[in-house]
């Protein structure tokens, strides 16, 4: 079927788009609003532009173009600054899906290859952590406390299983119930919902589960969550991610570490701990829960850059 030019503007695919999202495509909340989000953007910048009913056939490259200028130089966050290029290619991304969305519907749009994202240093892409300020860090909770022990667990569960925090946050006490098996040297799988609803399994260390056994055996109450909030009054116990963040963010600086660490980063060095001992990059695809072995291989350049070290420095034909 010939694509057929559409006479209403390509605002008004917005919502039809979002709904397609929840519907059809199965993306989570968050995604969902992310894209909200970030086409209200291209919404105002049409506007502003003078083009707040253009359709969608005559969106050109030079309109792309115009907009990537205006996500560089122009828009301003609420602190005031310019987005950075990772954070540009976040709504760019956005306006591609929109774009893929008519397209699927045969109605004449901009190819969404032509949405060129901005170019990024790869180095600036990923931050991760050798294994000894990982080792750092989980020395610096209390683990004679409740809220010790719960951190310590978490950042146990995180390394050992490379979760996103969005996975780990909506685990319930109840998912680990293989646990009460009290093996030393057992790895543990876990299926998991993961990102766009899709069902991934997770592997847990012996040393994971160790700290989740005995975390698990001060939990007297009644809560579903597997991790709680103790300070939280309200009936809702669950540890929220930004609780998490800042958890992990504070043991990064106790530890001495002079970089910024979230839980991605815990994240991206489990991938790249994995990939600098022998891992294939279709595994850790898996392991990650990447769709796409193209998202996973934006870690081959750091390991790509440890073998050019490890062969400097040791290869005798370099002088």
């Amino acid at each position: 079927m010939r694509p057929v030019k559409s006479t209403e503007p390509i605002t008004e695919y917005i919502l039809p788009f979002l709904e397609y999202c929840e519907i059809e495509k199965g993306l989570s909340n968050n995604t969902q609003r992310n894209y909200e989000q970030y086409l209200k953007l291209f919404v105002k910048w049409l506007r502003e532009a003078g083009h707040p009913s253009l359709l969608p056939h005559q969106l050109s490259a030079e309109h792309i173009w115009d907009y990537r200028l205006y996500l560089a130089r122009k828009h301003r966050t609420h602190s005031g600054g310019y987005l950075s290029k990772k954070s540009q290619n976040y709504y760019l991304i956005a306006l591609r899906a929109l774009l893929d969305f008519l397209a699927e519907r045969d109605i004449e749009c901009l190819p969404s290859v032509k949405v060129k994202l901005a170019k990024q240093k790869d180095e600036e892409t990923i931050t991760f952590l050798e294994v000894r300020d990982i080792e750092k860090m989980l020395k610096v909770p209390d683990v004679t406390s409740p809220t010790g022990l719960r951190d310590r667990t978490i950042m146990e569960l995180l390394f050992s299983s490379g979760m996103r925090i969005s996975e780990l946050t909506a685990l319930n006490i109840d998912q680990l119930s293989m646990l009460e098996d009290n093996s030393t040297t057992r790895t543990y799988e876990l299926s998991i919902v993961g990102k766009g609803k899709h069902v991934r399994t997770i592997f847990i260390s012996p040393r994971a589960a160790l700290w989740l056994r005995d975390y698990i055996k001060t939990r007297t109450d009644v809560h579903t969550p597997l991790f709680i909030n103790y300070s939280s009054r309200t009936e809702n116990k669950r540890l929220s991610p930004r609780s998490i963040e800042q958890t992990i963010s504070r043991c990064a600086i106790l530890a001495g570490l002079s970089k910024k660490v979230t839980p991605h980063t815990l994240r991206h060095t489990y991938a790249t701990d994995l990939l600098g001992n022998g891992a294939d990059l279709r595994s850790v695809q898996e392991l990650l829960g990447h769709r796409n072995v193209a998202t996973t291989q934006i870690y081959t350049h750091l390991t790509n850059k440890r073998l050019r070290d490890v062969h400097e420095k040791f290869h005798g034909g370099t002088q």
